[in-house]
């Protein structure tokens, strides 16, 4: 008798939609308390400031990410880095695909 297989891992659906991905993974490369400024990350993703803007709300309201308003000078000036839970979901996220994915014998 054989053991069922384990279900297919959970992909975060908040993750898994491809603007909010590239977002993830891009302040993923930051440090742990490091931000970006806005204009870099929308240029860094090639996005518009809207589109993105749209994407950083919906990750801001699940604590995935965070949004700090300051100014430099007189200038306004938007940073934006991963927190602790956005981390460990990206985390989460890339197990899950790995998992998927051996799975699916595509390991190496």
């Amino acid at each position: 008798m054989t053991a069922d297989p384990p279900p297919p891992p959970e992909l975060d659906p908040l993750i898994h939609a491809q603007a909010r991905l590239r977002v993830v993974a891009a302040l993923n490369t930051l440090g742990d308390r490091d931000d970006m400024a806005f204009p870099a990350l929308k240029d860094l993703l090639g996005m518009t400031a809207g589109n993105l803007s749209v994407h950083l709300t919906k990750l801001e309201d699940a604590g995935y990410v965070r949004i700090t308003k300051t100014h430099r000078g007189r200038t306004p000036v938007t940073y934006v880095g991963l927190t602790k839970r956005g981390r460990l979901a990206f985390d989460e996220y890339t197990r899950a695909i790995r998992a998927l994915i051996d799975t699916a014998g595509g390991s190496t």
